[in-house]
């Protein structure tokens, strides 16, 4: 799978440095590059890129006007890339895949792209299953019926991360997802704990939760997720809340509006 990338950035310097660490990453095509937003997204809709890396700061059309302005078309996936860390929570509002810090750190970028790569298979997994509904109504129209009356399929395990790299004190870190007990939400960053270590990962909740399998992480709490096979008790409490008792022997609150939620897959 090659990865067509358009870069934008008002700084050629930037531009340069940027290719030059792609040129790492034998999947990445780099087809086109623009120095300002509106160049941007008439080569978006020309190309259609798989990938594009799009400065936010730039003189006239920032980064997130160039989101704007592709709203009529299908537009590709997008990593901000910012020397202003306070820009990172309205990148991830405008859906983008990740934000770099400038200069790009090398290990973060291999991070990134490996996200790029998930969302690309998951959206092209997407698009064969909608060839193979419009082939199947042509040759086999009671299929496709049975499919809308509930015979779909369970999502597959293979879609989510199996690894987690976080970069923590310096170090970068592979987290085995098996592992993860808890996720808690702190500002811009989430905690990710396992059973002897606490990490802290730059990133939103809601985009770490579509890395997560949904079967067996839930979120428990507004701020908070859980890895259910890893829960060993569940300890009623006052006013329909609960806890659950990890392997860990950590605890964990369970507020009432989600208990619902929980009770579907803790038995």
């Amino acid at each position: 799978m090659t990865i067509r990338t358009i870069l934008v950035d008002d700084e050629p310097l930037a531009i340069q440095g940027l290719e030059l660490r792609l040129q790492e990453f034998d999947d990445v095509e780099i087809i086109d590059k623009c120095q300002n937003g509106r160049e941007a997204i008439s080569a978006i809709k020309t190309h259609k890129p798989d990938l594009v890396f799009l400065d936010i700061q730039m003189p006239g059309f920032d980064g997130f006007s160039v989101i704007q302005g592709l709203m009529e078309v299908e537009p590709p996936l997008f990593v901000f890339v910012t020397a202003y860390s306070d820009h990172a929570l309205k990148a991830f509002e405008a859906q983008a895949v990740d934000y770099l810090m400038k200069p790009v750190d090398e290990a973060r970028l291999a991070d990134t792209l490996d996200r790029v790569r998930q969302r690309l298979s998951e959206k092209r997994g997407v698009e064969e299953v909608e060839k193979l509904k419009e082939v199947l109504a042509e040759v086999a129209p009671e299929s496709v019926d049975a499919m809308a009356d509930g015979g779909a399929i369970e999502p597959s395990s293979n879609r989510f991360e199996k690894l987690i790299n976080i970069k923590d004190r310096g170090k970068i870190f592979r987290v085995d997802v098996d592992t993860i007990e808890v996720v808690e939400a702190a500002g811009d960053y989430m905690c990710i704990k396992t059973g002897d270590n606490t990490l802290i990962l730059r990133q939103t909740m809601k985009d770490l939760e579509k890395r997560l399998d949904p079967r067996r992480f839930q979120r428990v709490h507004r701020s908070t997720i859980v890895n259910l096979d890893l829960v060993r008790q569940v300890k009623p409490h006052t006013n329909g809340e609960c806890f659950l008792v990890l392997d860990s022997g950590g605890q964990v609150k369970v507020s009432r509006s989600y208990r619902d939620v929980v009770a579907r897959f803790v038995h």
